[in-house]
């Protein structure tokens, strides 16, 4: 069996991804005890007594949303020792790659190399509002965000960026400088997060994971949010393998709320639509706008009793050829309905996922 037949049979390893917001949110008549990223801490630790494999951060600026997600997987690090911790994902337009490479090894290490990075281009048509705090862009946005990923990876790497001068001290004059700390490892982590097939294929090519949202561009070909997503996947694959990096690895997020009872519909419909702009009303695969303005494919939202939501997961063709599915917890729900979620998920949908997919081949390990 080839290597690209082997991922695609498999059962997946588990994540999921939270937006943690500064202030908290709170369920109805709950006293206020605590700060978001507190409350955010708690979520993590809760996941890894479920077993979850990794924990992802959705990162916002100018918003009360977590803006510095690196700093708060430090701090996760320090209460957890297992799940790893990941960005979905870091926008490049606000990066120095630099500093970036700085922040990410020092992060790793404070972890205890469990850091799972995920970077992106960006998520605003309207890149005037941020030109006070980060500074306004000289050239086009995507320009600007394939500049600083091929320099932070190259860092990353190593890069020998200066020499040494009479002025540093403990260090022979002439004597090659790199970013430090330095954590080889760190590159083979780095995650990007593509919609397309052409950033995709960037990703395969530059030796990176991919991860995958609840989202495509919409092409106008008619086809369907998994068909779309599939075709990226696949180019990913291909550009990997071909760079010399044999198949990759694949991070897909979907939005499953399961449900156990009446009373748990009635309170968690309230909690959708999911990121982005959907109507109230659709929880099927629609299209829309996403936060960039570009037209695009919204996945279907499953708000359903446990095993149709395991079957609708194992009958997703992106699910079955990724090596890891991310539950996309809903964002603006308090912190008892994240945990109750994730709870339900790990102990009543990923059972059924994994004797599915795992009749197709052995789980890989949870490292």
């Amino acid at each position: 069996m080839s290597t690209s037949a082997a991922a695609a049979h498999r059962a997946p390893r588990i994540g999921f991804v939270t937006q943690v917001d500064h202030t908290g949110i709170h369920a109805e008549g709950a006293a206020v005890t605590s700060s978001g990223m507190e409350e955010g801490i708690e979520l993590f630790l809760t996941a890894e007594d479920l077993g979850y494999d990794t924990g992802y951060v959705r990162v916002r600026h100018l918003q009360d949303a977590l803006s510095s997600p690196l700093l708060f997987l430090a701090a996760v690090g320090q209460r957890t020792r297992r799940i790893q911790l990941g960005t979905a994902v870091i926008p490049l337009r606000f990066e120095n790659a630099g500093r970036l490479a700085e922040d990410l090894a020092s992060a790793d290490l404070l972890t205890g190399g469990r850091l799972r990075p995920g970077i992106s281009s960006g998520y605003s048509a309207h890149d005037a509002m941020y030109a006070r705090a980060f500074g306004a862009l000289r050239d086009d946005r995507a320009d600007h965000v394939d500049r600083v990923l091929h320099d932070l990876v190259s860092l990353l790497d190593g890069e020998i960026v200066a020499g040494a001068d009479s002025h540093i001290e403990g260090v022979d004059p002439g004597a090659p400088l790199r970013m430090q700390p330095r954590v080889p490892s760190l590159r083979n982590r780095l995650a990007y997060g593509a919609a397309g097939p052409q950033r995709a294929e960037m990703a395969g090519q530059l030796g990176l994971q991919l991860q995958l949202a609840t989202m495509v561009p919409d092409d106008g070909s008619g086809r369907s949010f998994e068909e779309l997503q599939l075709e990226v996947l696949t180019a990913y694959r291909e550009a990997s393998r071909a760079a010399g990096f044999g198949d990759g690895t694949v991070m897909v997020s979907r939005q499953m709320v399961p449900v156990r009872s009446d009373a748990e519909l009635e309170r968690y419909v309230t909690l959708l639509p999911r990121e982005r702009t959907a109507d109230p009303r659709i929880v099927g695969e629609h299209h829309g706008q996403e936060i960039g303005g570009h037209d695009a494919v919204f996945s279907e939202v499953v708000l359903d009793e446990p095993a149709a939501v395991a079957r609708k997961l194992w009958e997703d063709p992106v699910v079955q050829a990724a090596d890891e599915l991310a539950l996309a917890l809903p964002p603006g729900a308090p912190l008892v309905d994240q945990q109750s979620l994730l709870s339900t998920f790990a102990r009543l949908v990923i059972p059924q996922l994994q004797m599915v997919l795992g009749r197709r081949g052995a789980r890989p390990d949870r490292t």
